[in-house]
C-alpha cells in the first residue's frame, strides 16, 4: 500500500479509513543483560556466591545464614535475578543479597 497517511501513535489508510497502531521502533538490540552483586562485582552463569545477610525462607521456620555458598549459580530474568542451591533447596535470589565468591 502506498496510501497510508502517518500519524504519531498510529497510522491510517486512506482508501478505507483502517487505522492501527504503530509498533514501537527497536531501540538498539537486546543487549546482554548485566547483573552485578552487592560489592559490583558481575556475575555470569556459573559462578558461586555467598549469603552477606541472614535470609528468612517464607513457609518454613528456618532461614538462609550469612557466609552460606550456593553452589554454580544460574542467571535467569525476573525480580529474583540468581537461580541457585543452598543447603538443599532450590531458591531464586536477588543479588543485592549475595556476593561473589
Amino acid at each position: 500500500m502506498t496510501d497510508v497517511l502517518e500519524f504519531p501513535d498510529h497510522w491510517e489508510c486512506s482508501t478505507c479509513g483502517h487505522e492501527w497502531e504503530r509498533a514501537p521502533e527497536p531501540d538498539a538490540p537486546d543487549a546482554a543483560r548485566v547483573v552485578k552483586d552487592a560489592h559490583g562485582n558481575v556475575l555470569a552463569d556459573g559462578d558461586v556466591v555467598m549469603l552477606i545477610k541472614d535470609l528468612p525462607l517464607k513457609g518454613s521456620s528456618q532461614g538462609l545464614k550469612v557466609g552460606t555458598k550456593s553452589k554454580p549459580i544460574r542467571l535467569v530474568d525476573g525480580d529474583h535475578e540468581i537461580s541457585c542451591k543452598m543447603d538443599g533447596i532450590a531458591i531464586g535470589l536477588k543479588a543485592c543479597f549475595v556476593k561473589k565468591v
